[in-house]
């Protein structure tokens, strides 16, 4: 290792991880909110030494790691380890506690030991947003696992798969540090809507929305789209009387 080197990683030692309450976003759109079991993604300097994303090797029958090993990174909210899925000097995603319940909270990391800020943050009942593909669309796939792209759109009366974060509480309820051994319906299934260009899809057309199974903060629509579904909607959706958020859409071709 060079001179340089091991004086940038002495410099960010001595300082720890630096990031605000702004720079903690949900991951699949950016925006702010905290719910529990949704995933979360911080932005900063100094989170790390190294980067690494989480694998299957790292996922001990079913129970989910609260630091990569290698990394020494720790994330705490409320004072409850969060799961890692990600660390880079710049960047974590992790999961929210899903034993957390809403209220005023705050999150803090931990680098070998060495502690951020402790930033204030409201966790709220739920935080809905879409996994997007881009910039404009959202990730939805056929059931095979085929992704729509503008090249490759959806018509109407296909059947859709969505993917999103912070949906709230599922039946039976997610657990901490838990991946989802079975499908596990929202527990509020008579408030969530799929809306297209601002009308809610009719629920007889939503076959399933709950925990994506095999994986933890992951939810999944199973829809149908209907028959009068226009060019490349706007797509959103609300639990919890949340709506994710606007400008959002799907590639559709009628």
């Amino acid at each position: 290792m060079s001179c340089l080197c091991a004086l940038a990683l002495l410099f960010l030692a001595s300082d720890g991880p630096f990031y605000t309450s702004n720079s903690i976003v949900n991951a699949a759109d950016s925006q702010g909110g905290l719910a529990p079991n949704t995933i979360v993604t911080i932005y900063g300097t100094g989170l790390a030494f190294t980067t690494r994303t989480i694998s299957a090797d790292d996922i001990k029958e079913g129970t989910l790691p609260t630091v990569l090993p290698g990394t020494g990174v720790r994330v705490s909210v409320g004072g409850v380890l969060a799961n890692i899925y990600y660390v880079s000097p710049g960047q974590i995603n992790f999961l929210v506690p899903a034993l957390l319940t809403a209220g005023s909270s705050y999150v803090q990391v931990f680098l070998d030991g060495r502690a951020g800020p402790q930033a204030p943050l409201q966790v709220g009942p739920v935080s809905p947003a879409l996994f997007q593909l881009d910039a404009q669309n959202a990730v939805a796939t056929r059931v095979d696992g085929t992704v729509f792209t503008a090249d490759n759109p959806a018509h109407p009366g296909d059947i859709v798969i969505l993917y999103a974060t912070g949906m709230g509480q599922t039946v039976p309820p997610a657990v901490y540090s838990t991946v989802a051994p079975a499908a596990a319906v929202l527990k509020d299934m008579v408030d969530f809507r799929l809306i297209l260009d601002g009308t809610p899809v009719d629920p007889s057309l939503v076959f399933y929305a709950g925990a994506a199974p095999g994986f933890a903060g992951l939810y999944q629509i199973n829809c149908q789209l209907p028959d009068s579904a226009g060019p490349n909607p706007e797509i959103r959706i609300r639990a919890g009387g949340q709506l994710s958020k606007p400008r959002v859409t799907l590639p559709l071709k009628p």
